[in-house]
């Protein structure tokens, strides 16, 4: 098998693991999410949210990398 459909097979499952785990996982509701409401204005900074994905990504991409060499 090339390199190039490992590739694709490695993102389809990555794809499609994030998708199964957000349906059970109320993601953007987590302690850290900052939320400011004044008057008819809401803020929201998801910023525990963003750390969860950020690390998520830094490892799949991670292993991508690895099975790319």
């Amino acid at each position: 098998m090339s390199g190039m459909s490992k590739l694709l097979m490695v993102i389809g499952a990555a794809i499609f693991l994030i998708g199964f785990i957000i349906q059970f996982v109320k993601i953007g509701k987590l302690p850290g999410d900052f939320i400011v409401k004044k008057g008819n204005t809401t803020f929201y900074f998801p910023m525990m949210t963003s750390i969860i994905i950020s690390i998520i990504l830094t490892i799949v991409l991670y292993v991508v990398g690895r099975l790319g060499k």
